[in-house]
């Protein structure tokens, strides 16, 4: 019965190329020859064969140096090592280096047969397992990225019921997460980089679920004690989100707060060693927070947000977020239809 395993014999030696072929052949195998490794490499290129029967001397590159540079370049090819019985060592020394067997001349045909059929049962059993562990681990990451889906959706839900019960507060995720995202795309950042900062908006006041609420609604100027006392949010909500997603959006969570001029409570890292999605964040969420109504104060107009935003350019905002910012400004439908009443002015750095 034909088998479907191709095998090149790379010998010197006509006689024992032919020999090996007209044996294999009867056994079902399909044969190709070559009288040297140069000649083997090309017929490797045109056409990959599974299991090679290489003689370990020949003249110009010889087996043992012929079998490092298969191994590399078509490491499921099984290597056979021919040899002469007084050469028995250097094939035990080829095995080591990869070779799965080797045998002896004068050649036993028949021992020849079952060398060459060990030899392609072990690769296909080893192909086996690697596909078989190919399979397990897609499932194992599929089954990580709907976790990570589900998990991420829980938290999302819970940002957006907590804003939900505070009507200061309502919707801001999802605002802040549009204009980030603009932000974002004025900028050119990548595909995967939007991607991050839109979970990073969404999820960013997360923490607050651990921030007293009494302080978070103060109708009145907070303490040092509780603007402290509020801004743990950002800590609190990096721990949250850090087991389902990556480094970069844990990053913007824990710096959106923190000033470009590095002034910032607490703040270790100021300019561009801030994460530019937290930088980017930092001028969305606090447009927003502008522009709507909280309990310390009415929200004020957009023409007033924006003009904050600019002046606050190179203090606590990365001018060029700015500048992006204020371009695409008049575009968005979240800044045009915006309904600011008329307030007072904003101290920024004390967002709520």
């Amino acid at each position: 019965m034909e088998k479907q395993e191709k095998i090149l014999i790379v010998d010197d030696e006509m006689g024992i190329r032919r020999l090996l072929h007209h044996k294999l052949s009867r056994a079902g195998y399909t044969c190709d020859e070559a009288e040297n490794a140069d000649r083997a490499l090309e017929k490797m290129q045109a056409s990959p064969a599974e299991l090679l029967i290489l003689d370990i001397k020949m003249p110009g590159k010889s087996g043992v140096e012929l079998l490092p540079v298969i191994k590399t370049k078509y490491a499921d090819t099984a290597v056979i090592m021919a040899t002469a019985v007084t050469e028995a060592s250097n094939a035990i020394n080829c095995m080591k280096e990869g070779a799965d067997d080797y045998i002896c001349k004068p050649f036993n045909l028949e021992e020849v047969v079952i060398s060459v059929d060990k030899a392609l049962e072990k690769r296909r059993l080893e192909l086996e397992i690697r596909e078989y562990q190919q399979r397990l681990q897609q499932k194992v990451d599929e089954q990580t990225v709907e976790i990570r889906r589900l998990f991420l959706g829980a938290i999302e839900a819970l940002v957006f019921a907590l804003e939900a019960k505070d009507k200061y507060t309502a919707g801001h995720s999802r605002r802040v997460t549009k204009l980030a995202l603009a932000i974002g795309k004025q900028l050119g950042l990548p595909k995967d980089e939007i991607e991050d900062l839109r979970w990073g908006s969404l999820l960013h006041d997360v923490g607050k679920i651990a921030v007293d609420q009494s302080i978070q609604n103060k109708p009145t100027k907070l303490t040092a004690a509780e603007y402290e006392h509020i801004m743990i949010h950002t800590q609190i909500g990096a721990g949250i989100v850090k087991p389902v997603v990556n480094d970069r959006v844990v990053a913007m969570i824990l710096h959106h707060h923190d000033r470009y001029d590095g002034a910032g409570l607490n703040q270790t890292v100021s300019g561009e060693d801030i994460p530019l999605g937290a930088r980017i964040m930092a001028a969305a969420d606090a447009f927003d927070a502008m522009t709507s109504d909280r309990p310390y104060r009415p929200a004020i107009p957009v023409e007033e947000a924006l003009g904050e935003i600019k002046r606050c350019a190179d203090t606590q905002f990365d001018p060029v977020v700015v500048r992006a910012f204020l371009k695409i400004s008049n575009s968005l439908p979240v800044i045009k239809n915006g309904q600011a009443a008329a307030g007072t002015p904003l101290k920024t750095n004390k967002v709520r």
